[in-house]
């Protein structure tokens, strides 16, 4: 019997779905601040029909592994909503259990909130400094590791 329990115990842990939150502009922000002067945050809208973004997306899991006590990533899906239940999947599948976003906004209101200098295109990514809570960096479409890797240490050192 203590086996069987041990079975279930495990697929019950290995079960852990992603915190996934219905979000605009405002909350995603108000979730950013709340971080100030704790970790650095980094910002990732992304999309399941966007290979650039499904092509960086396990760079970022493993960055935001590697930095788990100094920075905080939110992955905001900006997929429809009706698609909600294949980002979970998606994001279970990339090992995500942490909270995420799924866009709940009209799309110029959500880019345009988010920020000034963004076109909507995706990949777009964002770092807020640890202490300042300001915006350090952000940039559309892919980008290597070294690139993130560079930006993250310069947003916990900020």
């Amino acid at each position: 019997m203590n086996r069987y329990l041990s079975i279930i115990f495990i697929l019950i842990i290995g079960c852990e779905q992603p915190d996934l939150h219905h979000a605009t502009a405002e909350s995603i922000y108000n979730n950013v601040i709340s971080k100030k002067g704790e970790e650095a945050v980094l910002l990732n809208f992304w999309a399941m029909w966007c290979a650039p973004c499904v092509a960086e997306f396990p760079i970022i899991v493993d960055l935001a592994d590697e930095y788990e006590n100094d920075l905080a990533v939110y992955f905001v899906s900006v997929d429809w909503l009706d698609e909600e239940d294949k980002v979970v999947s998606f994001l279970k599948d990339q090992g995500v259990t942490w909270t995420t976003f799924i866009k709940d906004e009209k799309d110029n209101a959500f880019i345009n909130g988010i920020h000034e200098e963004w076109s909507g295109a995706l990949p777009f990514t964002i770092l807020y400094g640890k202490s300042s809570g300001e915006v350090l960096d952000y940039w559309e479409g892919e980008q290597p590791e070294k690139r993130f890797r560079k930006a993250i240490i310069n947003a916990i050192n900020s």
